[in-house]
């Protein structure tokens, strides 16, 4: 498991698991908590309920079905596996949760302690405005949130083309410091900085993670990119019903 190292309030409760520790087979050994990349139900089922028991978790998370969107959902009002990329909560026992192999995983909390959100921030969310999206839904001032950039592909691994590159420079001209070209007329982009500039055009200072590549840690990730096949992690997050911020 992967705490975020962050200030967050006491009764902020956050991590992001790793592909250790499950009993899923080859491809998606060992950890995965996917149900729609291949695995075997049971294995997956089996994960997600170690995930619950070995942290206690208040509830079980609020799966999504993840679509590359801006749509952000009150994990407390929403039946079912809604089609959205990020679930806020501003209630206590309600677990945010967003599953990625490579996307990037950002998770998010106001100073107060009042309120979290999980949002899942592939190139095509960022672009279209997922963290946005998220800010506006907790409905607070941005710059009272803290945010915490969990693992994704790294910016020496992550080769776009063009049309990525153009999708992020005509939204924010200092997105192309995020871009180096290589030597094949294609670009190595940086998830990481894509999403601070993001964060900082509304607002929101706080921002931590960063750094952790999911390509080229092989032993600890799940890499899409990297492997095709493969099982997802899960990054969580919630507020905790027996701890206040004051306490």
């Amino acid at each position: 498991m992967i705490y975020p190292d962050w200030p967050a309030p006491v009764n902020v409760k956050a991590v992001t698991t790793t592909r250790l520790g499950g009993v899923s087979k080859l491809p998606y050994d060992s950890f995965n908590l996917a149900d729609h990349v291949g695995d075997e139900p049971d294995a997956v089922q089996q994960n997600r309920d170690c995930l619950q028991q070995s942290l206690q978790l208040p509830a079980a998370p609020a799966w999504l079905n993840q679509v590359h969107g801006d749509t952000v959902v009150d994990v407390g009002q929403c039946g079912g596996q809604p089609s959205a990329d990020a679930g806020f909560s501003t209630r206590t026992g309600l677990v945010c949760a967003v599953l990625t192999a490579d996307c990037l995983p950002v998770l998010l909390c106001d100073r107060d302690g009042t309120r979290v959100a999980a949002a899942h921030a592939g190139w095509r969310g960022l672009a279209a405005g997922i963290l946005e999206s998220s800010i506006r839904a907790l409905n607070t001032d941005p710059g009272q949130l803290l945010v915490w950039l969990g693992p994704a592909i790294g910016p020496a691994a992550f080769e776009v083309g063009d049309e990525v590159r153009r999708a992020f420079v005509d939204q924010h001209a200092q997105a192309a410091g995020a871009f180096n070209a290589t030597t094949d007329g294609r670009w190595l982009a940086d998830l990481y900085r894509l999403a601070r500039i993001r964060l900082q055009t509304v607002g929101v200072q706080a921002i931590y993670g960063g750094g952790l590549c999911t390509f080229s840690d092989r032993e600890r990730f799940y890499s899409y990119r990297r492997d095709g096949a493969t099982g997802r992690m899960a990054s969580l997050i919630w507020l905790d019903e027996t701890e206040r911020p004051d306490s």
